[in-house]
């Protein structure tokens, strides 16, 4: 027997007799250290909005941010669904000022773990947010132009880098200017090799994009088919 053989734990699973079409996040993510936020360790951020998915998932927590407007009905929706931790997008962009700070106090009194702002927010209300609530502000970054320095310095508790295909690249830059220790949290892609690469690049835990209901679905119908 080798020693990998004698270090590796035979882990006991029981199985559900009917949900079989869980979301499965990439086993390469639990490369990543994870963060520890209120004791629980994160390595893995499941970015949708969707209930079923949301309630069907092995993620160890959930990233709730949509392209409209930040709504109370959503947050709340999205947290009572999830059994794990919710991060809650908060806006920062088009939504700003007076109306991000109290939305983002909604998502802490509802049970949110963090709030996410978007790149474009200004340091100030960073700031505000991050001294108005007891749930850290998670700051997003989508290229090396977003003053990092500034976000981090204003109370932005951790980094969320959001690059695209530029996401590895980002992260290591990013890395370098806020430190080992710093957290960071970012996009690992599709791929395992991507998500590989994010990580070695500094990442602590990893977003994962998964399919959408309709396209589970249609996999779904293709079996009843046959």
């Amino acid at each position: 027997m080798t020693e990998n053989n004698k270090q590796k734990k035979f882990i006991p699973k029981v199985h559900s007799k009917l949900r079989h079409s869980f979301v499965i996040v990439p086993e390469e993510i639990y490369a990543c250290s994870g963060i520890t936020i209120f004791e629980k360790r994160i390595k893995s951020l499941l970015f949708t909005t969707d209930l079923a998915i949301i309630r069907n998932n092995n993620a160890d927590s959930v990233m709730c941010v949509y392209p409209y407007t930040p709504q109370t009905t959503i947050t709340q929706s999205v947290i009572n669904t999830a059994s794990v931790p919710c991060f809650i997008g908060v806006g920062g962009g088009t939504t700003s000022g007076l109306r991000t700070k109290y939305m983002a106090l909604s998502s802490e009194l509802d049970g949110a773990y963090g709030v996410i702002v978007n790149a474009p927010i200004p340091n100030e209300d960073i700031k505000a947010i991050s001294e108005f609530l007891d749930i850290p502000v998670i700051a997003t970054v989508t290229s090396m132009k977003d003053d990092i320095v500034g976000k981090v310095k204003s109370g932005a508790e951790i980094l969320n880098v959001s690059g695209a295909s530029q996401t590895p690249e980002i992260v290591k830059q990013v890395r370098e200017l806020v430190g080992d220790e710093f957290p960071i949290i970012a996009t690992g892609g599709n791929t395992g090799e991507s998500i590989k690469k994010t990580i070695e690049a500094g990442a602590n835990a990893i977003s994962y994009t998964p399919l959408s209901s309709a396209e589970v679905f249609a996999t779904v119908m293709d079996n009843y088919r046959k």
